[in-house]
């Protein structure tokens, strides 16, 4: 076995309805603090989602700030002016409540806010944060990106590039998951958030570095709860078992890309969304299949163990599970009724090119992939995804 290190938030709460009672829950556990940074994002604090949340926290003595401003693919002024008022709020504790962006944003804020003795510039790449962070607590609204048990920042750097901060301080003090913040979650949103924290779970369990067998675990308890329960939160938004265990398998997703982490599919990815500004699920949508395509010849008896997990019935050779899979996972893509094409997306094909180059960007990621991916090897998945 690998030498491995595992690590994950050390509180996590699962309950329907626990923002409901927030208040009582953050007061039992940081009974000394009181000024508390909401972060999120204009639409769900215009929604009234968050009302039963801020009522809790009122009553139970939180002096609350909310910022509101986040948006997807957060850029640097976002997270620099954000910063900027929660210190002047004098903020005790960062809550990131929302999508991925909203939580991605709390978790810089956690660090950045009580210092100036480094800049969010010096923090990109891994390991890179030297300071301590404020008490940090998250809350995801969709089933997808896994950030509430993540030590991964995304910032949109510039017009369109993607930078990462990873680092054990961005690891929150607490996670909560309430199914009833996903209920409505249209289904669009909910396909190409549960289609993310899919590819999280195929790609940890891939993963040419780190991979380890408490992250091989989280990742096929995910898959498990995430492809036999997709389609059904698709079709019922409100659906209570669909939405919960949705929202536990895109955590345990997390926790397992957290530890043991993604490779090509997310690297070609973020050129997607970064010019073009399709949402990150999505952009993981569209290419998994041909990633998967590309990586069967080095990957394939992993993917066909993945196989009898989703597709059971399938049987035979290792590639012939990993065509199963494959095929599974694209019917599945379908099914949903996301468009499947980059083109189906407005991307040009005079496009792919410029995102072949900006993808070899992504060292952090291609160097877990299973196959080694040159330029032209992503050029080809672009146009086969094209």
């Amino acid at each position: 076995m690998n030498t491995f290190r595992f690590q994950t938030v050390p509180t996590l709460v699962v309950e329907y309805g626990a923002t409901r009672r927030l208040g009582s829950l953050l007061r039992e556990q940081f009974p000394a603090l009181t000024r508390l940074c909401v972060v999120t994002d204009s639409f769900l604090h215009r929604s009234g989602l968050l009302n039963p949340a801020l009522a809790d926290l009122a009553a139970h003595g939180w002096q609350v700030t909310v910022i509101d401003d986040v948006i997807a693919d957060p850029p640097e002024h976002i997270v620099l002016e954000a910063t900027s008022w929660a210190r002047d709020a004098k903020a005790e504790i960062v809550l990131g409540l929302g999508g991925g962006s909203s939580m991605d944003v709390a978790k810089l804020l956690a660090v950045l806010v009580p210092q100036d003795q480094q800049t969010l510039g010096e923090m990109y790449g891994v390991n890179k944060v030297e300071v301590a962070r404020l008490p940090l607590v998250q809350m995801p609204t969709t089933a997808g990106t896994g950030s509430e048990v993540t030590a991964v920042s995304i910032v949109t750097v510039g017009e369109a590039k993607k930078m990462g901060v990873v680092a054990p301080q961005l690891i929150a003090d607490l996670a909560i998951l309430d199914a009833e913040l996903t209920l409505g979650l249209p289904a669009a949103a909910t396909a190409a958030t549960g289609i993310d924290a899919m590819v999280h779970a195929i790609e940890a369990y891939t993963s040419v570095r780190l991979k380890n067998p408490i992250s091989d675990m989280l990742a096929v308890k995910a898959l498990q709860l995430l492809s036999s329960n997709l389609l059904p939160a698709c079709e019922n938004g409100q659906d209570r078992a669909a939405r919960e265990a949705m929202l536990l398998g895109a955590t345990f997703a997390g926790q397992a890309f957290a530890n043991s982490p993604v490779a090509a599919v997310h690297a070609l990815a973020y050129p997607i969304g970064g010019i073009y500004h399709v949402p990150h699920g999505l952009s993981n949508a569209l290419v998994l299949p041909h990633v998967l395509r590309f990586n069967a010849e080095a990957a394939a008896h992993l993917y066909a163990e993945l196989a009898g997990v989703i597709v059971p019935a399938a049987s035979g050779s290792d590639a012939s599970r990993t065509q199963a899979l494959i095929e599974h996972v694209e019917h599945l893509i379908a099914a949903t009724g996301i468009p499947a094409t980059l083109r189906a997306v407005g991307i040009e094909r005079s496009g792919l090119e410029r995102m072949a180059s900006d993808a070899m960007l992504q060292t952090r990621l291609l160097v877990n992939n299973p196959r080694v991916v040159s330029e032209a090897d992503a050029l080809a998945i672009y146009t086969s995804a094209f």
